[in-house]
């Protein structure tokens, strides 16, 4: 964490402070739209009350003579949605680009503090995201905005990995990061053209002891856990970020189930199927809420050691529980229905 003590000063006069409270909002599932297409966003107000945060893309997928169309179509869209408890986020297009600074003024002249966070592509230094903080709270001054709009970080590329650490602790404004599989993969090298999940040659063989099984391992395994260390020490949340195959839920749910049990706090959608994948995954199970119910009940004041189930559990374990009973308490508040079956075990 920066204890530098101008690290919460606006980089703006008149731009609103920066908050020094962590982010505790439930926020499993981004759910990615292309703000021009109508047979879209006809389904938005829908898909709105399913997701946790919908996102207006204005970046990848989305062809140069489409930009500007999609940036208006984003603003014209999203202000005749009720939100209620469902963030709007966008991503703009890469600070290099000739469209950053008007997606910038546009959106925040005229969304104002009804945008929640924009997500940054393609960062790789921090001055990067500096230069983004400035021109945002410049934006914010300019329109009398009263609460800061967060910044979200894609990690996708060999620098952007190798500076993650310095890259989590330069902004107060930071939200976040996701993990950005495909220009990831490009930028290493990889030889792989699949957007997110595993490779069918990646992986290892058992020992010889007989028949050999071929085992898939994960292609993003360090680069996830590097980004997640990063996140948990500035106390910023770690996402994975899109899998690209529509037509693979099982595999979708695999990807996104590892990104949970290393300490993801989300991942992406693309596709409305993908919403109902992450809000199943990204929480505990039953079985995962009665252990650390158990262990809660039987460690009484947390300190000292116990045997539940025939397991040691001590202060360590107190912790992990804790971790797990705090996600299904979030949940029950906002999603009665999927955290019905473990009601009985949260006070």
């Amino acid at each position: 964490m920066n204890s530098n003590r101008n690290f919460y000063k606006p980089l703006a006069e008149g731009a609103p402070k920066p908050s020094t409270e962590i982010n505790e909002d439930l926020e499993r599932v981004i759910h990615f739209f292309p703000p021009h297409l109508k047979k879209v966003t006809d389904k938005l107000g829908a898909i709105s009350k399913e997701s946790d945060v919908i996102l207006g893309n204005l970046e990848d997928g989305i062809s140069p003579k489409n930009k500007i169309n999609a940036r208006k179509s984003f603003v014209k869209v999203t202000k005749k949605l009720n939100l209620k408890n469902t963030g709007l986020w966008t991503r703009v297009n890469a600070i290099g680009s000739k469209w950053f600074l008007e997606d910038i003024s546009y959106l925040i002249a005229e969304l104002g503090n009804k945008l929640d966070v924009i997500m940054l592509p393609m960062i790789n230094v921090p001055e990067e995201i500096l230069f983004a903080d400035r021109v945002i709270a410049l934006n914010e001054a300019k329109n009398n905005l009263k609460k800061q709009i967060k910044i979200h970080v894609i990690l996708e590329t060999a620098e952007g990995v190798m500076n993650v650490r310095e890259l989590a602790s330069c902004s107060p404004r930071l939200h976040g990061f996701s993990l950005g599989p495909a220009d990831l993969a490009a930028s290493r090298g990889m030889k792989t053209v699949r957007v997110g999940g595993s490779h069918p040659d990646y992986g290892v063989l058992e020992d010889k002891k007989g028949e050999r099984n071929f085992v898939q391992q994960d292609l993003w395994h360090y680069s996830l856990s590097k980004m997640i260390d990063a996140c948990a020490a500035n106390n910023i949340k770690p996402y994975f970020g899109p899998y690209g195959d529509f037509d693979d839920p099982d595999g979708c749910e695999t990807q996104f189930r590892n990104a949970f049990i290393l300490g993801c706090s989300g991942a992406w959608s693309l596709h409305p199927s993908q919403i109902e994948i992450a809000k199943k995954v990204f929480c505990p199970s039953l079985e995962e809420v009665e252990k650390a119910s158990k262990i809660i009940g039987a460690m009484g004041d947390g300190t000292g050691a116990v045997k539940v189930d025939g397991k040691m559990q001590d202060e360590a374990t107190v912790k992990q529980a804790n971790v797990i009973l705090n996600l299904a308490r979030k949940i029950k508040n906002k999603d009665p229905k999927i955290a019905k079956k473990f009601k009985a075990y949260l006070n």
